[in-house]
């Protein structure tokens, strides 16, 4: 098997030292990644092409490396050829024939030819010569030059003639390695995902940063996540997957900063913390997937006072992109699945978030903050390579019931106390107590624990991660309990 793979066309336009470094680097990463299928594969390249050769002629082994060149950064396209020695026009129509005759049975049909080199005819003889002589020797309904059933392309570069099999496109971007490092802070869901991708596609080597907020269940989501983006399209570089524990900065912000700048301030503590993981690991960028005005925290006063925070450049390639098309390159790169089912877990929900952080206000509201809590996130942060994740993936996630009949049990209302506040839930004849979630982990073990717990909230979601992470922890008596709306005997007051 013969295929020769075209370069992403911004390559080709380098000067001559960077167009050469780039291609040698992209031969070195389809070498590292075709090893994996067939030891027997051989990546070579020119200064135009770069052409993988396979023992035999296999079609699943074709398959597998056509999957490894189309997600693999720097390709253009690719085509899977059949190679011959060059001979005169008739030549090159019979080999052609060979290759195309029967598939051309029935069908309406065109010759596209293109030549590299010094020969005594044009590409448009080579067209024309072919074109009438597979018209008159196969089975084909005849020539259409527009809009054809098939198109049949041929190359002849110098003394080479390569009749085109399949032609398939390339991802495009730059070959990772390419260009240095960056740290993504990743969620998990749909825009720290495509951010991610977007990275890895210009030729970056991406490491990720996940805070987590509270729950195991989360945790493994987005380790899944940042793994299937690894493996899938810049697995030809080992990279990091670094978690650091933000539990208790979310209580220390809920409990000290005002609410309408606790959205900008947790946002800050994040980019010290990710600045500072950076700085260790030497890397230079960090990518957030915030785009203008998608939420609060996202208009330009507060991304600008977000920033302050730090020296380190913050890249956001969705800056300026609609949800929609964010959500589309998501499904196209295969993670919607991924952001649809993961939780979007907020620590901090103000009533009434600030749209135009002011300095002052933003240093004030610090001020009450105890930075030893954030050093102490930091320091127990931990580190591994993307590969291990698997093993963690690997592990039986702790499950936990979910019940809507809470008659048996105690329900613990874990909702912020501006939300409980405004909706307070009122159950017939079941006790319930109020336990923010971000005083959770710290209270439960006070409890009686000869009594059976069933943690509330609206949508469910930092239930069920509290409740895993408490089971996990080892409190085998905590559930989760999640009412059918208008369910009898449950209220929320208006």
């Amino acid at each position: 098997m013969h295929f020769i793979v075209k370069l992403f066309p911004e390559i080709t336009i380098k000067s001559p030292p960077v167009r050469k470094r780039f291609i040698k680097q992209l031969r070195d990463n389809l070498r590292s990644q075709l090893v994996q299928v067939d030891t027997g594969i051989k990546v070579e390249r020119d200064w135009e092409k770069i052409e993988v050769l396979a023992p035999g002629n296999d079609e699943l082994l074709s398959a597998r490396i056509s999957d490894v060149l189309a997600r693999t950064p720097g390709i253009a396209n690719f085509v899977r050829v059949q190679p011959f020695p060059l001979g005169d026009m008739h030549d090159v129509f019979e080999k052609t024939l060979s290759v195309w005759g029967p598939l051309l049975e029935g069908k309406t049909f065109c010759v596209r030819a293109k030549r590299t080199g010094s020969h005594e005819f044009s590409s448009i003889d080579v067209e024309r010569y072919v074109g009438g002589g597979l018209n008159q020797h196969s089975g084909a309904k005849g020539v259409k030059l527009k809009n054809p059933d098939v198109v049949v392309k041929i190359e002849i570069r110098d003394d080479n003639l390569y009749v085109i099999e399949e032609q398939t496109p390339g991802l495009g971007g730059f070959p990772i390695g390419s260009q240095e490092g960056v740290l993504s802070l990743i969620s998990g869901g749909f825009d720290s995902t495509v951010a991610s991708y977007l990275m890895i596609k210009r030729g970056i080597r991406t490491h990720y940063c996940f805070f987590n907020l509270g729950g195991r269940a989360h945790e493994l989501g987005v380790k899944e996540v940042a793994f299937f983006l690894w493996n899938k399209y810049g697995s030809s570089h080992p990279v990091k997957f670094v978690s650091v524990p933000f539990e208790g900065v979310i209580s220390e912000i809920l409990q000290n900063v005002d609410n309408s700048y606790m959205g900008v301030v947790l946002k800050r503590m994040m980019l010290r913390a990710a600045s500072k993981v950076a700085a260790e690991l030497d890397i230079q960028a960090l990518v957030t997937g915030e785009a203008v005005a998608q939420v609060s925290s996202q208009t330009l006063p507060n991304l600008a006072a977000i920033d302050a925070v730090t020296d380190t450049l913050v890249l956001r390639p969705l800056i300026v992109m609609d949800k929609g098309d964010i959500i589309d390159i998501s499904r196209a790169i295969g993670t919607e699945d991924f952001a649809a089912s993961m939780p979007e877990y907020c620590g901090v929900i103000s009533v009434k978030p600030t749209t135009k952080a002011k300095m002052d206000k933003v240093l004030a509201a610090e001020a009450k903050f105890d930075f030893d809590v954030l050093e102490q996130a930091i320091s127990t942060r931990k580190t591994q390579f993307i590969q291990d994740v698997v093993a963690d993936l690997e592990a039986t996630v702790v499950k936990v019931d979910v019940v809507a009949d809470a008659s048996a049990s105690v329900v613990i209302d874990i909702r912020h106390p501006n939300e409980e506040e405004l909706r307070p839930l009122r159950l017939a004849n079941v006790e319930v107590q109020k336990i923010p979630f971000f005083s959770l982990n710290t209270r439960f073990a006070g409890l009686d624990p000869s009594r059976q717990y069933l943690l509330y909230c609206d949508k469910g979601v930092m239930s069920q991660l509290h409740a895993e992470h408490l089971k996990d922890a080892g409190h085998p008596n905590v559930g989760v309990y999640r009412p059918e709306q208008q369910a009898a005997g449950c209220t929320l007051a208006p």
